[in-house]
This record gives structure tokens, C-alpha cells and sequence, in this order.
């Protein structure tokens, strides 16, 4: 079986582990230093900050922002629940808008709209490593002097119009989960747009002390490890080798595949490929058994249920976009392991299934 996500830890990984280990300095210290200042330069030398999941970047970031009750977020319903989960665990308002049918992200229209005298920030989610329509974004929110908190969990790397992603919004999270496209086993990273918002975080993240038991703030303890920075710049120097065998990966399938719609680029964008996402008509669920059983090709469905449906947000919304994409999305291997034996293997299981549902 293809899997279609394999997680790439080798000698590097486990040597700069072992060599933590031996140091017998383990929580956050010189490794965790060292691996922000390196993440810094995909992000134009933004100020970053190292936490233990990207889903506590994203936590961290909107309190660091000022965001809490009585303020709205506006962001995608097709995405992973962290990101409505880390608006409301603040005690604001995730407000649920739809996506633009080709890129899987934030509908410009639909931000637009969603905007009240409530409105404190918008969340574009860079989804599947494609980025977010930026400029258009940035617009509306200079028009209604509104802030950007991007969610970038799957975009290291991705650009918009040759700015990389997380450089627009005054913050922006990164994940370091193990299936993404670098991983520190467990981790996130905050690009933070002014060194208040960096600090801000820095003490959230420590219980709200940058010097021992002179705490300023109440904090949560959201530290990552030394051990997990280790493992983290391993892969930081690895990132753009795998960026470029994901792209070419995404080419060979965008060239060879048939009977399935694969997943456009917008011009001036440039897609890391986290996710090769197609769409299928009809029988979705049996087009990924027919993929598994038949041909050995594993996939993934991200996400079948959109946010405002899950019911921990349940909410009555006419997002027609959301739920087709819900409806509709395969996500086919597309991860660096992958061979060119593979590739073919996906390439005819596709072609097959795709023809005989025809």
C-alpha cells in the first residue's frame, strides 16, 4: 500500500537527538533559539517563536493580538478544526465564510460580506500548501482596518506573488506535525510581525514569565523541548530538497492524470503540495476503496465534515463551495518517498478507477 503521508526521519534526526540527550540540556534553550532564528529566513527574517504545536501557535498568536470576547474572526469552514478552535478557546467568535472553488481558500466575496462592526481580524487558511489570495485579502482588511492571522500549518515555504506566507499577517502559525511538510515530531512556529506581538508570545507561551518566577502575564506552559528543535532544524535544512520533489511529484500527476479534476495553481502563486488534492464526482468514498483495495494507493479526505457542521460549532449556513469541496476532495499521495514506480502505480489506479466510474 502507498500511504498517502510518510513522515522522513533518518541518521540526522536521530544523531541530533543523541546529541541533545547527551547534553543533558533538554528543555527549551540554546537548540530552541537556534531553530527560530533559522525558520526566520523562510519567512523574510520575521521574528519567530518556537511553541509545542501548531495549534498553540495559533492559540498564543490571537491572545499575543489583543483577540478575546466580544471580538469576531472571520475564517474558512473547509479546514481542520484548530483553526475555529484557537479563535474560540480566546472567547471570541469564529465567524464560518466560504472558499473560491479552484484554490481551496478564503472566497474574497465572502470575507467581504462577513465583516461587522465586530470584526477584529481574518484568518486565511493557506490549505493543501496552496496560498491564499493575499492581495485581495490584504485589501479588504486595510479598507476596514482589520488585522491577518494567517494559519500556514501546511504552507513552509508556499509564496504569493513572491512574498512567502507568513509574512503577511501580524502573525502567522506554522505546524511541525509529523505528516507535514517538515515536522519537529510535535511543534509549531509563530512568525510574528512586530517584536511586541513576538514577546507577547514568548511569555504565553512560558507562564507569562521571560525571567523565572517574575511572571507578568497568566501564561500556559506551550514550551517546545530542545530535543524537538533538534529533530526540527534537521528537516528546516531538508525543506527545500522535499519542496522541490513535491512539485515535481504534483507535475507528473497534473500531467498524467485523467477523468478527475486536479488541483490548480493560481498566477504568482507557488504551491508546496502538503496536500495533492483532486476532486471526483459521484461516489467518493468508493472511488478511495476501489484506490486501496484494487491498486494498493492509499488517500486521505481533508475534510469531510466542514466546521460549521461539526458539533462543537454547529451553525445553519449556506456555504455551497464548502460543502461540494467536503464532498468531493481525494487527497493522493504526493510525499517525497514516493518513487517513480509509485507515481505510475497512482497514476494508473486513478485512470482505472476514474474510466470505469465513468
Amino acid at each position: 500500500m502507498i500511504p498517502p503521508a510518510k513522515p522522513i526521519i533518518g541518521d540526522a534526526e536521530r544523531a541530533a537527538v543523541d546529541r541533545v540527550l547527551a547534553s543533558g540540556q533538554v528543555a527549551q534553550g540554546p537548540e530552541v533559539a537556534a531553530f527560530e532564528q533559522e525558520f526566520a529566513a523562510l519567512v523574510d527574517g520575521r521574528t519567530c517563536v518556537a511553541v509545542n504545536s501548531g495549534t498553540s501557535g495559533q492559540h498564543l498568536g490571537l491572545l499575543a493580538c489583543g483577540v478575546g470576547p466580544g471580538d469576531e474572526v472571520i475564517v474558512p469552514s473547509f479546514t481542520f478544526a484548530a483553526t475555529a478552535n484557537s479563535v474560540a478557546l480566546t472567547g471570541a467568535k469564529p465567524v464560518f465564510v466560504d472558499i473560491e472553488p479552484d484554490y481551496f481558500c478564503l472566497d474574497p466575496a465572502a470575507v467581504e460580506a462577513a465583516v461587522t462592526e465586530r470584526t477584529k481580524g481574518i484568518m486565511p487558511v493557506h490549505l493543501y500548501g496552496h496560498p491564499a489570495n493575499m492581495t485581495a485579502l490584504g485589501e479588504i482588511a486595510a479598507r476596514h482596518g482589520l488585522a491577518i492571522y494567517e494559519d500556514a500549518a501546511q504552507a513552509h515555504a508556499a509564496s504569493w506573488q513572491g512574498r512567502p506566507v507568513g509574512s503577511f499577517g501580524d502573525f502567522a502559525m506554522f505546524s511541525l506535525y509529523p505528516t507535514k511538510n517538515m515536522t519537529s515530531i510535535e511543534g509549531g512556529m509563530v512568525s510574528c510581525a512586530t517584536e511586541e506581538i513576538a514577546r507577547m508570545v514568548r511569555l504565553l507561551r512560558n507562564q507569562g514569565m521571560e525571567r523565572q518566577y517574575e511572571n507578568e502575564v497568566v501564561g500556559l506552559n506551550n514550551r517546545m523541548t530542545d530535543v524537538h528543535a533538534a529533530v526540527g532544524r534537521v528537516q528546516l535544512g531538508k525543506l527545500a530538497g522535499w519542496t522541490q520533489t513535491r512539485q515535481r511529484n504534483a507535475a507528473f500527476l497534473d500531467a498524467n492524470l485523467t477523468g478527475v479534476v486536479v488541483p490548480p495553481v493560481a498566477p504568482g502563486a507557488v504551491h508546496v503540495y502538503h496536500q495533492y488534492t483532486i476532486r471526483v464526482s459521484g461516489d467518493r468514498d468508493g472511488f478511495r476503496k476501489a484506490l486501496a483495495a484494487e491498486h494498493g494507493v492509499g488517500s486521505g479526505v481533508y475534510y469531510p465534515i466542514p466546521n460549521h457542521r461539526l458539533p462543537s460549532f454547529r451553525r445553519e449556513l449556506d456555504l455551497p463551495e464548502t460543502e461540494r469541496a467536503a464532498g468531493e476532495v481525494i487527497s493522493l499521495p504526493v510525499h517525497p518517498s514516493l518513487s517513480q514506480a509509485d507515481l505510475d502505480q497512482i497514476v494508473h489506479a486513478v485512470n482505472t478507477v476514474a474510466k470505469a466510474g465513468a
